[in-house]
């Protein structure tokens, strides 16, 4: 089979994945939630761990050989290491916190990594009812649609997206709070909008123009919109402007004509 005919295989298993997970999302996301912290601000639902379950389960009965990396299993047991091996990197629900409050801005995101570089991404909001696809060399779909990044050339009219982080203590705070502030001077405006995976989707399809993030979980926050900016002529990048490295906990995203102007900020920023 040609790698392509595996690539569209592996994306029809993923989206029947996310789709059905989908379904858990939409059912909890009106119900009353029973609610976990990992930390004093991050949280845990019995839909986290129910979706990745189904998640899990649905792909190791099509691919009983590809490993498995999911944030809740991550957490309970530790980190996996990433191999060269066909890796399936999961966030089961990115923006827990958005639908432990009713925010509608949650996603599932499944990505498939082969030899550590990301080649199938699916990232679906079943409240909002988008799902966002991509494989490597193929293009990138919001519903089937093919999307594009934006082509904004110039910082200040750019609509930047970053988030906040778990972390409260008050050296980091400042840090995040100092460098938004910075930036603010030089772009139209600023979101947080409480998901990676949708803030890089919203990227590819032109919604958002400029998006950074540091110190999230693990690789399953930007697993499958890695792969989605790219296939959308995107670039995704280290916010330094280095390579991205997909366990480094740093990203950053944007069309190529602002790429430059982007890293510029984004250092003297920090």
């Amino acid at each position: 089979m040609a790698e392509n005919d595996s690539l569209s295989q592996f994306l029809t298993v993923a989206i029947d994945a996310a789709k059905q997970a989908g379904e858990l999302i939409r059912k909890g996301f009106y119900q009353t939630k029973h609610v976990e912290h990992k930390g004093s601000v991050d949280l845990v639902t019995e839909t986290d761990k129910a979706c990745e379950d189904l998640i899990f389960n649905h792909l190791k009965q099509h691919f009983p050989s590809h490993k498995f990396v999911g944030e809740e299993t991550t957490a309970a047991d530790g980190v996996s290491e990433l191999t060269d091996e066909p890796t399936w990197i999961v966030d089961p629900i990115d923006g827990t916190i958005n639908f432990v409050h009713g925010f509608p801005f949650v996603c599932v995101s499944i990505g498939l990594t082969i030899k550590k570089v990301p080649v199938v991404g699916v990232v679906y909001n079943p409240i909002m009812n988008e799902l966002f696809t991509a494989i490597d060399g193929n293009g990138a779909f919001l519903n089937g649609d093919p999307i594009k990044v934006s082509s904004k050339s110039e910082l200040v009219t750019c609509l930047l997206m970053t988030e906040d982080i778990p972390k409260r203590e008050k050296a980091t705070l400042d840090a995040v709070t100092n460098r938004i502030n910075s930036l603010l001077y030089k772009v139209r405006s600023i979101r947080m909008g409480g998901s990676c995976a949708l803030g890089l989707c919203g990227i590819a399809c032109g919604r958002i123009d400029l998006f950074y993030l540091s110190g999230f979980g693990g690789p399953w926050d930007v697993a499958a919109g890695a792969v989605i900016v790219k296939e959308a002529g995107g670039v995704i990048f280290d916010p330094s402007g280095n390579d991205f490295d997909i366990t480094a906990q740093r990203v950053a995203a944007s069309n190529p004509l602002v790429k430059d102007a982007f890293v510029d900020a984004l250092q003297q920023s920090a």
